[in-house]
């Protein structure tokens, strides 16, 4: 096999993967949270933590919407409810809605507290890991993986993050060291190769099923 051909079934055998991870998690958003069982669903959640991990942005729906892999209408009533509730503001200029988070009362500041411990990860190391260079792709897996995908357990205190790639450990733990100190979490990072994530690792098929982390994929 010529090296054209070689590549190009690596990149198929990525993006199926990927893609699966992708079709399951989507399918879980609409399971009732065990990662923290006061809210409604995951959705509520990773809402919420989009907007309370960064109150000084304004968000429009439709961004809102592609970040948690969610439909515009779905998103908007969410968004309704936290606006009612006294959470966040919202203002419309010329078609978009625009939306951000109000901290300054004592239940916004608790709240945000608890969505950096809880749906926080997400954001926070989706944002920081994607500067990264040569970080092809991450992963959370461990205990918060099984809380997030439905399995009863204790708020996890720690997180386990799989980085795709050859980043360097300089680039990858300054962006992890920023992560832990926002979260107040210990973050636990395993490194692994391209072709090793293709592959049949046992590291891979022990921790990655059944429980379906969230996964995301970086452009390089």
């Amino acid at each position: 096999m010529g090296c054209i051909e070689k590549r190009v079934g690596e990149n198929r055998a990525f993006a199926e993967h990927f893609h699966k991870m992708i079709v399951i998690i989507h399918v879980m958003k609409t399971s009732a949270p065990t990662l923290l069982p006061l809210l409604r669903s995951n959705l509520q959640g990773e809402v919420t933590a989009l907007l309370f991990l960064h109150p000084e942005r304004q968000y429009t729906v439709s961004e809102i919407a592609a970040l948690t892999d969610a439909s515009q209408a779905t998103v908007s009533r969410e968004l309704s409810r936290l606006e009612k509730a006294g959470l966040l503001e919202s203002r419309q200029v010329g078609k978009s809605r625009l939306v951000n988070a109000l901290v300054h009362t004592p239940v916004g500041q608790a709240l945000q507290q608890l969505m950096y411990v809880t749906y926080g990860p997400v954001p926070a190391l989706r944002e920081a890991l994607a500067q990264v260079p040569r970080l092809q792709a991450a992963a959370i897996y461990g205990s918060w993986a099984k809380r997030r995908s439905g399995e009863p357990g204790q708020v996890p205190h720690d997180l386990d993050v799989l980085a795709i790639g050859t980043p360097s450990r300089h680039a990858l733990y300054e962006a992890i060291d920023d992560v832990e100190q926002r979260l107040g979490l210990e973050i636990n990072v395993k490194k692994l190769s391209r072709e090793g994530w293709n592959s049949d690792d046992p590291f891979v098929n022990r921790a990655f099923a059944p429980h379906y982390p969230a996964f995301w994929r970086f452009r390089r």
